[in-house]
């Protein structure tokens, strides 16, 4: 296992009640309520979460890698983040898809490009070969 040598940022959340519960950061930005997937409940879940989490980080780890490979990242990138909860015999598991839009790209281009992203992102460092991900281009 690789270790961080340098920290660069701690994300502090206190979270209560789990699933039915409630989340908020030390800094005061994230303050959320929390239901369970397909509840009534008016929070979002952990799922969406790190969907968004995800996301936002993949973006980041394209820009770095268009900056690597020379290719100008276009202004409306985006990715759909899909995060799956489901169940194998009597085990909870995760999967997720990541559907990368890179308009304007070739096709190789903008594969090289989320294939480099994969492999930077922390978030998707983190969960290879622990989930099954699926990425596709747009």
């Amino acid at each position: 296992m690789i270790r961080i040598e340098k920290v660069l940022y701690t994300g502090r959340v206190h979270t209560s009640g789990g699933r039915d519960g409630k989340a908020s950061s030390d800094d005061g930005r994230l303050d959320v309520s929390l239901s369970t997937p397909g509840s009534r409940g008016l929070g979002t879940n952990p799922e969406q979460l790190l969907a968004a989490g995800w996301s936002a980080c993949f973006i980041g780890a394209l820009g770095k890698a268009a900056a690597k490979h020379g290719v100008k990242l276009p202004a409306d990138v985006s990715v759909d983040a899909e995060i799956d909860l489901g169940m194998t015999a009597d085990a909870y598991l995760l999967q997720a898809r990541l559907r990368v839009n890179l308009p304007g790209l070739a096709p190789d281009v903008a594969q090289t490009l989320v294939e480099t992203a994969h492999g930077t992102c922390p978030y998707s460092k983190a969960l290879h070969g622990n989930i099954h991900i699926e990425t596709e281009i747009a």
